[in-house]
């Protein structure tokens, strides 16, 4: 991780308070994540290769998962962002239509029951939801800020 100080992505926490770890990535403000409604986006690294990853509001509480059935490795989500099913109490996946427990992941119906989403830590501290990064998965590296090469004659 390049900047593990506090920062924009990076605060500090006020005194008496645990601080954000250093290698947590700021996901969003805590308000934009509604409970049962559309989930933030972010992108985690395992062995080198960049998997999506989402987190949700369920029950007052943030929730983090790879953004992959446990049935067949795609993504859940119908419209980006979108994990939930229509009452706002379960995640579905788009595909196969396996329904999930927003707490805990596991697959309550479909064609993988009693499997679970991969969970991830997310906390929401000071008003944001960040992202702690912990083995196996990385935080991916950042793109490239080098320029192109000059197109060639």
């Amino acid at each position: 991780m390049a900047d593990a100080g506090a920062g924009p992505d990076r605060p500090g926490s006020p005194a008496g308070t645990p601080a954000v770890p250093g290698d947590a990535r700021r996901l969003c403000a805590a308000d934009e994540l509604a409970e049962g409604g559309v989930g933030v986006r972010f992108t985690v690294a395992i062995g080198g290769r960049e998997i999506g990853a989402f987190a949700v509001r369920y029950e007052g509480a943030v929730h983090g998962y790879l953004n992959q059935c446990a049935h067949v490795p795609m993504e859940l989500d119908w419209q980006e962002g979108h994990f939930f099913e229509s009452s706002g109490l379960y995640l579905m996946c788009a595909t196969h239509g396996a329904i999930y427990a927003p707490d805990s992941g596991l697959c309550v119906g479909g064609p993988c029951r009693g499997a679970s989403l991969a969970k991830l830590r997310v906390e929401e501290r000071d008003g944001a939801v960040y992202w702690i990064p912990e083995s196996p998965y990385d935080d991916p590296p950042a793109p490239s800020s080098s320029p192109s090469p000059p197109p060639v004659p």
